[in-house]
């Protein structure tokens, strides 16, 4: 029976959903592969979650609408356990400072806190004000990082033309995508039981992007 309804789901899954967790596991592929300059590992071990907004668009920022799309995945049994089955969320909102020196860039979100978590649980969090979020450090190690950016709940990487660095999201609207998740997963589920209990099963088109996290977090 467990076997049917998972073959249900990967064909019932919406096409741009099963894109969206494809190309999610594909940008933490590249964590992987970029040069130890880059995100540091030690900070990828310690993460309680890792979100990935894929293909975030340049020309949505500053304009207040949505800017992207993508996948969070958390460990089980209170940060000691695997990564669990993936939430979709969304990104809103916000007007950044910064050149994405593209059409589009790839964003990594780090949840460095037990606490952390607690905010995919919500409706909406705004980083910055709900949720303390700094553009993470780049390294071999976490050494090298400011009080400031260590003290931070959520640390935020974006990537463009090949290359990762820490860039500031405050100001964007951090919100579950209640559509996509009952879209994956075959019925309505609340944020709780993906994000905090994390006893649902994976979804086999979601297995590749939590394969991926579980192997940069190594």
């Amino acid at each position: 029976m467990r076997a049917v309804l998972m073959l249900m789901t990967m064909f019932l899954i919406d096409d741009k959903l099963a894109d969206r967790l494809y190309e999610s596991s594909k940008v933490v592929e590249e964590l992987i592969k970029a040069p130890d300059s880059d995100v540091p590992k030690d900070l990828l071990k310690k993460a309680e979650c890792v979100a990935v907004i894929p293909g975030l668009k340049k020309a949505a920022l500053g304009f207040g609408g949505e800017i992207g799309r993508g996948a969070v995945t958390c460990k089980k049994d209170a940060g000691k356990g695997p990564f669990g089955p993936p939430a979709m969320i969304s990104v809103t909102g916000g007007s950044f400072g910064f050149q994405i020196g593209g059409q589009e860039t790839d964003v990594v979100m780090l949840f460095m806190t037990p606490d952390s978590l607690k905010h995919l649980l919500r409706d909406n969090v705004k980083l910055g004000v709900d949720a303390s979020a700094a553009g993470g450090p780049k390294g071999r190690t976490a050494a090298a990082a400011t009080n400031a950016t260590m003290r931070a709940e959520i640390l935020t990487y974006s990537r463009a033309r090949g290359v990762f660095a820490g860039v500031s999201l405050n100001g964007a609207v951090l919100k579950p995508d209640k559509d996509a998740n009952k879209n994956v997963y075959g019925r309505p589920i609340e944020a709780k039981e993906l994000v905090e209990q994390g006893n649902v099963e994976i979804p086999e088109p979601a297995r590749k992007f939590v394969d991926s996290v579980s192997q940069a977090s190594r």
